[in-house]
């Protein structure tokens, strides 16, 4: 029997190999995926422990000890039913013998058996064997490793650094590892598999652990790190040796990952880069007070090859974001003293720079030195200025080689515009040099981008100016460059503007001209466009002078009369890039010199009335409308143009004073009186290329609406005249709609036209009086023509999401204008229009059945995330009693509720999160449900209560603030009326109805639930940076005073927790917390709880400073 069992290990590790060979080398697709599928079977198996040891010990090849040793990770990640701590300690030290005794691995094997080490060390932290803290001893686990040859020194960095990785990371699931094994092969199936086995890792228990990680070892596994790399630089390394070589880019990414740690548990946005600080721990001080340290980075760099120096450099980067608070004054200059001495030294001998990397790298290292101290320290370093000319001409040079690594300028431009900002802040003494040094930066800017032009068109390169964000980014930082020595700025680009305008006049009236140099010089006036419109945005008021507006104005009369020649040639050719950057000036001019707030005396009009005769801000804006007017007539087929033109009179009409001076304009008038597509082209439905195209008309009809309510007061007459063109497009569908063979498309086109043109007037219309004059035409004559349209194409998102956002914006009482007279039924009627759209949509687009993941938001959810909106705006418009419909038998609530419910059961609870403008309008809607119609939730079958309450629970640790909020809200709404119910069973009333009594018995039946909640909202209050604590303690009093025995358990669990010396403390926090608490949920003794949550917040958290917290506490707040 013995040789029988084991014949079959044999033969199964045969098959396994097997297995492996085909998920990796086989090209035969259904091989590969039958592969794939007994594969991950195989994870799930019972012996699959005993069988990954095998595979270890006998596997020959690497794939199955890859196999091996990510299942292995896998087993140990389990939160449902644990490996016990005799198992996962044998395996971790299993794990760290085989390593030792096979130091050459194939690479990717060794990678996946050190995650596995890393991985039970991080979630056995807090495990205890005998008092000892077993998995915690990880510089003695790996000291013989460092004892032994290069390769087995190469494994125990790894070791170090990976588990430092692994401890920062809060992981999106514990079975990861799996899926790198199967990512190869990209299996939807297999991945989704592996994610099931595992839930996410709770944040608290994840900061806890990195918390302890820190305070325990971070800073001996950092001074091995740096001890071990002086080491190494005091040796004439052989770099040129693979194993030397790997050992010493080990040590470096083993330094950064120790000072990229998350200190503090803030989780910094890589997006925010340049303006993050190293939250260093105090205990570290001595590490940086010594400039030793500093010292070593920069000799690595000068000494090692550039492919590891980019290493260095990133570990100089974060040493330079240390917080300033590490310091007192006289240290931080010492500091800072050495470390512009390494960029000094750096600059002095670039020769590593022209490597992209480390130039990135570099660049990053620059943009600290502003970020994280201040101009007015910076110009008492002894050779500051013998180093901002150094990085001037960097700057300078790299700004030049624009081709060069476009993406690291960001860095620069961001220093120089911090150095800028801060000149006049600056109180030292000494000389910052920045009036010599800004404009040469500036004038490279400038020079570098008008040079591109030729050199980009010539060669058929990619043109920086289509990447719109990258460019604003870059403007934004000019602008404040730019306004440092601002004449000389001004200076230049009158300059180079009368050149360019000139040699592109010139080229205009030869007869001879070539298109391309035609092009170079559209090109060149674009950056100039560009580059005015920013330097006048960049104005800030308190620091201009009348000289500095009169500069402004010479800027501005060129580019109105470049405006003029291009606008006189639009019938034959125009610039589409060249009209892009005259919208982005007129926005920043109108940002900085239209509107109530601007001073009307000021000098940049008198040069506009000297040269153009523009005398006020009302010939100004006729301007802006001319050429508004113009885009729209000439580019109405170029979306992102028109999009902005669009954009910029919406922003005209949102002006009180601008918007009244518009309206006066002729130009305003005929727009307000020929809104077609006769005059403008984008209005017209045959032309579009698809039905998104339409969206800016929205824009256009919010900005008309805007301009016509100024005059409109309680003219019918004149809102009639102007909704002609609309009720004619009404028409129109309507006659379509009502014969059996019509143009699908151009019935499609037309509706879309106009449901997304009433929007933009609906949106405006936010006054009583106009807004009534709206409803009274549209209903309830048009009203079947927008029903039939969702009963014809519920199919098609293109036709249905506009239809169903123009129903949510006629529904949302907005500024209390959906305000019906006494005697009027509208109101009632209004609600069973939208619970007969809400009912239609529903009804049919469930009948679509499963849709592709990547389909499932543009085809379903949009649309049902419009219906909850548009369904939470009208119940709680305040404009509709709802009892009136149950009392008369009008089932139009009841409909529309019961669509809901079944719209919302078709939604896996993954999807109420992953898309958040779902997540908004469905946690806002179940906030108002819960609030003013919870009879109606009491009444739903317990299967649809508990996906409500799950919902619930999951999105009170949602990222989003208004969800969480809004779930809090929920469950307080929830615990109130179940409290009210439990509190009038216990008294002599009548008998509750029956659907208070299947609510109470769900309850009842389920009280893992509502325990679940209150340990989650007090684990985040106690635990978590609590960004909305007046909301989470709204419902915690009720969830408290419904699991009172629970809540002490829960309370006890805690304390006990603590060290010894901490828990009395505790339990008086706790303590505290409940005195003068009464059992009830009247707002007087809600309001004491919330102020008493306040205290035990601030006090656990001082209680719970310095102390490391046993597993027990997590694992009643997981």
């Amino acid at each position: 029997m013995k040789w029988r069992k084991m014949a079959d290990h044999v033969q199964g590790l045969a098959q396994l190999e097997i297995l492996c060979k085909q998920l990796y080398e086989t090209t035969d697709t259904a091989v590969r995926h039958q592969a794939e599928k007994a594969l991950v079977e195989f994870t799930n198996s019972p012996d699959c422990l005993s069988k990954c040891q095998l595979l270890l010990e006998r596997g020959s090849s690497s794939y199955s000890q890859l196999l091996a040793a990510t299942c292995l990770s896998k087993l140990v990640s389990r939160t449902s039913n644990p490996l016990p701590l005799e198992q996962r300690i044998d395996i971790r030290n299993y794990v760290l013998n085989y390593l030792a005794t096979r130091p050459k691995l194939a690479a990717f094997v060794t990678q996946a058996l050190i995650q596995l080490y890393a991985r039970i060390t991080k979630l056995g932290w807090f495990d205890c064997q005998k008092d000892d803290y077993v998995f915690r001893n990880v510089i003695a686990d790996v000291t013989r490793f460092l004892q032994d040859s290069v390769e087995h020194c190469i494994i125990g960095v790894t070791i170090l650094s990976q588990l430092t990785n692994e401890i920062n990371q809060v992981r999106a699931s514990s079975s990861l590892s799996f899926v790198f094994f199967l990512c190869r092969v990209r299996s939807v199936d297999a991945v989704c598999l592996s994610l099931q086995a595992d839930t996410t890792h709770p944040l608290t228990k994840h900061r806890k652990i990195a918390s302890s990680f820190r305070d325990s070892s971070l800073f001996d596994i950092f001074t091995l790190s740096c001890n071990l790399l002086k080491q190494a630089s005091g040796k004439n390394l052989n770099l040129n040796d693979e194993s030397q070589h790997g050992l010493l880019m080990q040590l470096l990414k083993l330094s950064y990952n120790c000072l990229n740690y998350d200190f503090i548990g803030t989780s910094t946005d890589e997006s925010s880069d340049d303006l993050c600080t190293v939250q260093i721990p105090t205990s570290w001080r001595s590490a940086f007070l010594d400039s030793s340290t500093l010292q070593l980075f920069f000799n690595l760099y000068h000494s090692i090859p550039p492919s590891l120096s980019p290493l260095v450099l990133s570990c100089l980067v974060q040493i330079a974001s240390v917080r300033r608070s590490l310091f007192n004054n006289a240290e931080r200059a010492k500091f800072l003293s050495h470390l512009v001495d390494g960029v000094k030294r750096i600059l002095a001998n670039p020769q590593c720079l022209p490597d992209p990397n480390n130039y990135h790298e570099f660049c990053r290292l620059l943009a600290r030195l502003k970020s994280n101290y201040q101009l007015g320290e910076l110009v008492k370093v002894e050779n500051y200025p013998e180093v901002i000319r150094l990085i001037a001409n960097f700057t300078v040079t790299s700004l030049q080689h624009w081709e060069f690594a476009p993406n690291s300028v960001h860095y620069l431009l961001s220093l120089w515009q911090r150095l800028a900002a801060s000149v006049p802040y600056v109180k030292a003494t000494e000389p910052h040099l920045l009036e010599t040094y800004t404009p040469e930066v500036t004038k490279a800017y400038i020079t570098s981008r008008l040079e591109s032009v030729h050199v980009i068109l010539r060669d058929g390169l990619e043109d920086p100016l289509d990447d719109a964000g990258l460019v604003q980014q870059q403007l934004d930082q000019l602008s404040t460059i730019g306004r440092c020595e601002y004449e000389k700025t001004c200076a230049l680009l009158v300059q180079l503007f009368d050149q360019a305008a000139q040699t592109y006049q010139e080229l205009l009236q030869s007869t001879n001209s070539s298109a391309a140099d035609i092009t170079v010089q559209e090109g060149r006036l674009t950056w100039l466009v560009y580059i005015i419109g920013a330097v006048i945005g960049g104005r800030v008021s308190f620091a201009s002078t009348d000289e500095q507006d009169a500069m402004d104005g010479e800027l501005v009369c060129r580019v109105l009369q470049l405006m003029n020649l291009t606008d006189s040639r639009l019938a034959q050719a125009g610039n589409e890039r060249l009209e892009l950057a005259m919208l982005s000036f007129f926005e920043q001019f109108r940002k900085i010199y239209i509107g109530d707030q601007v001073q009307k005396s000021s000098k940049l009009y008198r040069r506009l009335s000297e040269v153009l005769g523009l005398n006020d801000e009302t010939m100004v804006l006729s301007v802006f409308i001319g050429k508004i007017i113009t885009n729209l007539k000439y580019w109405g087929q170029c979306e992102p143009i028109t999009s902005k033109t669009l954009q910029l009179l919406n922003d005209l009409s949102l002006g009180y004073s601008s918007v009244r001076k518009l309206v006066k304009l002729s130009a305003v008038q005929f727009m307000l009186n020929n809104h077609t597509s006769e005059h403008f082209s984008f209005l017209g439905v045959n032309n579009q290329s698809n039905l998104s195209d339409m969206r800016c008309r929205t824009t256009f009809y919010t900005a008309l609406g805007r301009l016509l309510m100024v005059d409109l007061g309680e003219d019918e007459d004149q809102f009639e005249q102007f909704m002609l063109p609309l009720t004619a497009a009404f028409e129109a569908v309507a006659q379509m709609l009502s014969t059996n063979t019509f143009n699908e498309q151009e019935a499609k086109r037309t509706l879309v036209g106009l449901v997304r043109d009433l929007r933009g007037i609906a949106f405006a219309f936010n006054a009583k009086t106009s807004f009534m004059m709206l409803f009274d035409w549209i209903y309830p004559a048009y009203m079947p023509i927008l029903q039939r349209a969702i009963e014809l194409w519920y199919h098609d998102p293109a036709c249905t999401t506009p239809v169903l956002k123009l129903m949510a914006e006629l529904v949302h009482n907005r500024s209390q204008r959906l305000q019906f007279d006494v005697s009027s039924p509208n109101g009632i009627l209004l609600f069973r229009e939208t619970s007969k759209m809400i009912t239609t949509y529903g009804n049919r687009i469930l009948t679509l059945g499963e849709v592709p993941k990547d389909q499932v938001y543009g085809v379903k959810l949009k649309g049902v995330s419009v219906c909850f909106a548009m369904l939470k705006a009208v119940l709680s418009g305040n404009y509709v009693n709802f009892g009136v419909f149950r009392l008369y038998g009008d089932d139009a609530l009841d409909n529309a509720l019961q669509t809901f419910i079944k719209l919302l059961l078709s939604i896996p609870h993954s999807d109420l999160l992953d898309y958040p403008k779902l997540s908004q309008s469905f946690y806002s809607l179940l906030e108002v449900l819960t609030q003013d119609h919870m009879n109606f939730i009491a009444s739903l079958e317990p299967h649809v209560v508990m996906y409500i309450l799950s919902s619930i629970s999951e999105g009170l640790t949602a990222l989003d603030t208004m969800v969480c909020t809004g779930c809090c809200s929920s469950l307080d709404h929830i615990v109130t009326y179940l409290f009210k119910q439990l509190s009038r069973s216990t008294k002599k009333r009548p008998t509750p109805m029956a659907t208070d009594d299947r609510f109470l018995h769900i309850m009842q039946q389920h009280p893992e639930m509502i325990q679940q909640m209150l340990s989650t909202v007090l684990n985040i209050i106690i635990f978590e940076d609590c960004r909305n604590q007046w909301s989470m303690s709204r419902p915690l009093l009720g969830l408290i005073l419904l699991n009172e025995k629970y809540f002490a358990d829960l309370r006890n669990s805690i304390v006990n927790s603590q060290p010894p010396e901490k828990q009395q403390a505790m339990h008086l926090c706790f303590e505290n917390l409940m005195e003068g608490i009464e059992r009830n949920l009247l707002t007087k003794n809600r309001d004491r709880f919330t102020q008493n949550l306040s205290v035990f917040r601030r006090e656990v958290n001082d209680s719970m400073k310095n102390s490391t917290y046993g597993v027990n506490s997590n694992d009643m707040m997981s």
